[in-house]
Order: C-alpha cells, then sequence, then structure tokens
C-alpha cells in the first residue's frame, strides 16, 4: 500500500552537514522535526524551524502539514532512492545569544549569521565586518599567538597567512581593500580578544552581527505593482519589528531603507491573495503600504512569521531586559573599580570577565508563566490586529486548514511552556542579593 511507503529527507543544517531519514508518505512536519530533536540530541529548536526552498526563498514548515504540501505531485511519486531537501533555518532572531539555551542551537545559530556575513551587502558598515572578523576568528581559532616586535617583517608577514580573507569577509569588500589590507589588520583586532573563550566570542558575534543592515533579519521579496515582473522591495522580519527596503538595479546592489517600524508602529497587518497591506499608527502619517507577494501562499507565510515573530518579542522582552541589567551591572562594577586598583589590575580584569560568566552565576532560564501573559497582553507596545482573508485557496496545497481566519496578537500565546518566559527566581535573588551590596543595577 502506498500509505506503508517511505520517502527519504535530507535536512541540511546552517554549518553545512546535513541529517537523513526516512518518513511516511502521509508525514507531518513535526514526524521530521522529531527525528532532527533527536539526531542533534536536544529537547527542542527555539529559535530554528525547518523551512522549503520554493520561487528561491524560504518558507517555514507548518509542522501540523503534511509534507505533501510542500512538495507537491512528486512527493507522492518519489521513492526512497531520491531525497526530498529540507533546510534547518533561523526562523527567529533575538536580542542576545544567552536567549539560546541550547549550546547545539546557538552554534547552528551562530553558522547561519556567519553566513549571512559572508553575504551581507552592508557597503556601508565596513567597520563592523573587522569586528565580526576578529570574534569569528576568536571562536574557531582562538588566542592568535604574541610575536616579538624585533621579529623581521617575512616573519610577521607568515604569522599573518593563518586565516583566509575569503572565509571572514564578503567578497565586496575583499574587491574594496584587496587581501593584503585585510591580513595586515584584522589580526590586530583579533588580538584584541585574547582570553575570550569560544563561547563568549560567539555571544559576542551574535551580538554584533544585529548592527548589520541585513544581518539578524529574514528577508522575504515583493513587488510594488502586481504585474512588475522584478521584485524591488525586500521585507525584513526582526527581532523588533519590520524594516522595508527598495533594491537597487542588480541584486547586489545597494539596499536602501525606506521604512523603519517598531513593533509599536504597526496598526495592522493584512493580506489578500498576493496583495499584502502595512498600516502603521495614525501617529505616524504614513500612507497605507501596498506590496505584492508570490503567491497566496507567500502572504500568509509572511503573515504568521510576522505575528510569531512579534509574539516572540512580547514573551522575551522582560528576559532581554534583565541580561541588560546584568550587562550594566557589569559595567557599573568595573567603572567604579578604575577608582581603587591600578589600570593593568583593571585591564586584568577586563579581559577576565565577560557576560557569560556573569550569566553562568545566576543560571539563567526562561520559562513560560500565566502570570507573565497576562502582564504581556496590556503591554502598550503591541500590533493591535492581525487579518488573514485569501480568495483562491486553491492556488495553495494544503490539507484541512480554514484559510478565511483571523490572527490576533491577543489571543493565549502559542510557544510551549519550555519556550520563552520570565527569568528564573534565581536570577532574580541574584540581581536583590547584589543589589543588597551596593552594586547598581540601573
Amino acid at each position: 500500500m502506498r500509505t506503508s511507503q517511505k520517502r527519504q529527507v535530507s535536512i541540511l543544517l546552517p554549518n553545512k552537514q546535513h541529517l537523513d531519514c526516512n518518513v511516511r508518505v502521509r508525514a507531518r512536519g513535526q514526524e521530521v522535526l522529531n527525528r532532527v530533536l533527536k539526531q542533534l540530541g536536544v529537547s527542542e529548536l527555539q529559535v530554528l524551524g525547518l523551512a522549503v526552498l520554493k520561487d528561491n526563498e524560504y518558507l517555514f514548515v507548518d509542522l501540523e502539514q503534511k509534507l505533501s504540501k510542500y512538495f507537491g505531485k512528486t512527493w507522492k511519486r518519489g521513492s526512497l532512492m531520491v531525497p526530498f531537501i529540507l533546510f534547518l533555518r533561523v526562523k527567529y532572531y533575538v536580542e542576545s545569544g544567552l536567549l539560546i539555551m541550547s549550546s547545539k542551537v546557538q552554534q547552528l545559530y551562530y553558522a547561519e549569521l556567519r553566513q549571512k556575513v559572508l553575504l551581507s551587502k552592508s557597503r556601508h558598515q565596513e567597520a563592523v565586518f573587522f569586528q565580526l572578523a576578529a570574534s569569528a576568528l576568536q571562536a574557531e581559532v582562538g588566542d592568535v599567538e604574541e610575536r616579538e616586535e624585533e621579529e623581521d617583517e617575512e616573519e610577521n608577514r607568515k604569522h599573518r597567512l593563518y586565516f583566509l580573507p575569503e572565509d571572514y569577509f564578503p567578497s565586496w569588500l575583499i574587491k574594496r581593500r584587496g587581501r593584503d589590507f585585510l591580513l595586515q589588520h584584522c589580526p590586530g583586532l583579533h588580538a584584541e580578544l585574547r582570553g575570550v573563550t569560544r563561547g563568549q566570542a560567539i555571544l559576542q558575534f551574535i551580538k554584533e552581527a544585529r548592527n548589520l543592515q541585513d544581518g539578524a533579519v529574514t528577508f522575504y521579496r515583493m513587488r510594488q505593482e502586481k504585474k512588475e515582473l522584478r521584485s524591488v522591495i525586500l521585507l525584513g522580519v526582526a527581532s523588533k519589528g519590520v524594516h522595508i527596503y527598495q533594491v537597487g538595479m542588480r541584486w547586489n546592489g545597494k539596499l536602501s531603507l525606506l521604512y523603519d517600524l517598531t513593533w509599536t508602529h504597526v496598526d495592522r497587518l493584512t493580506f489578500q491573495g498576493s496583495r499584502f497591506e502595512i498600516s502603521a499608527v495614525g501617529s505616524l502619517c504614513l500612507p497605507q503600504l501596498v506590496f505584492y507577494t508570490a503567491s497566496a501562499c507567500h502572504s500568509k507565510h509572511i503573515l504568521t512569521h510576522l505575528r510569531d515573530s512579534h509574539r516572540l518579542h512580547i514573551n522575551t522582552r522582560a528576559a532581554v531586559c534583565c541580561i541588560q541589567q546584568l550587562e550594566d551591572m557589569q559595567a557599573s562594577h568595573l567603572y567604579k573599580e578604575a577608582y581603587i586598583c591600578d589600570t593593568t589590575r583593571l585591564a586584568q580584569r577586563l579581559q577576565t570577565n565577560s557576560l557569560s560568566s556573569s550569566m553562568s552565576d545566576c543560571s539563567v532560564a526562561i520559562q513560560t508563566t500565566t502570570a507573565w501573559s497576562k502582564e504581556e497582553e496590556c503591554e502598550e507596545e503591541q500590533v493591535r490586529e492581525f487579518e488573514l482573508c485569501v480568495d483562491e485557496p486553491e492556488e495553495i496545497f494544503v490539507d484541512e486548514v480554514l484559510w478565511t481566519a483571523e490572527l490576533s496578537v491577543d489571543e493565549p500565546l502559542i510557544f510551549p511552556s519550555s519556550y520563552w518566559t520570565a527569568v528564573t527566581m534565581e536570577m532574580k535573588q541574584v540581581l536583590r542579593r547584589r543589589t543588597d551590596e551596593g552594586v547598581s543595577v540601573d
């Protein structure tokens, strides 16, 4: 019987490795996810999701839907000899790498950001790429060897050739500055991170990548007019809101930021077929933004991704605030020490201290609580309404889905209790204890 047949699925990971599994013809996305979790040895993926490549764009798989929805007729005709390809990609970008509890998931998150940096087109942010390269080198190479100043130029040149610029800088930057320039100046920045552990360097890279215009953002292509053949608009889904860019004459051209909308700026997001509308709050005095996606399926996917990203931002906001308090507290503590210790000792302290050590002291964890949800519903930072309306459901391979629906951020939160939540009592006790000891947390 057909239902007893198997299909081979290959899941490509951000670190360029892959996982293989065999699933039933009627398998849903959750079945593949369970196999991935088992092979990776983690309990949940948190910020990662399974995606398919459709129309040269990644669409995340609804775990409740059958895989046949995404692969169409080829799924039923398939065999064990030809694998179907899924991608494990970052679905939600976060404001701090410390929100990712699993070290394996954090490393996969880092691996995807590494690839995004190499493909970045943020040509006006050159300095950020050097900082990112230094952090990546510290994470992957470790401490750079100290060299004597008396060594001749030939020895110094050989010492600098311990990395390939192509592995750490985008191609346009290599062409602009030249390989020799990068090999000469990057080791100096790398040397400044001596003593930073691999985990700390990864956290620093994740934090710095958020400064790139096209770093921690998921892009979707759109058209300004329905009949346009070429997509010139990029809608970016970020942790704090929505970015809308216009692309230059070529895909490798400059990105021009048209609108930068935080979640508090968004009043309503709706779509009807391929028509996608964004309404800003009245105080911004912006016209209704209308764009066109590739299909109704793309529109629904983008809207769902926006909704879930907004909810994630709401659910993790208190944890992010607590992490920021710890960072400020540490900076304040070191600032006070500057008055009572010599500069050599302070420099040593700056090298040995890190956000990771502070967080490990208080055993950070994130858990969902009912009280948290009620508090967040009262926050004014929310999108008032999401709507779905699709005229042509036959355009999409769908099984047992109601396509006319209303999605509101006032609905019960959809994330499992093991996902995003408040800070543990242990963290709060640490903050309270350090406050009593006279260390400022402001």
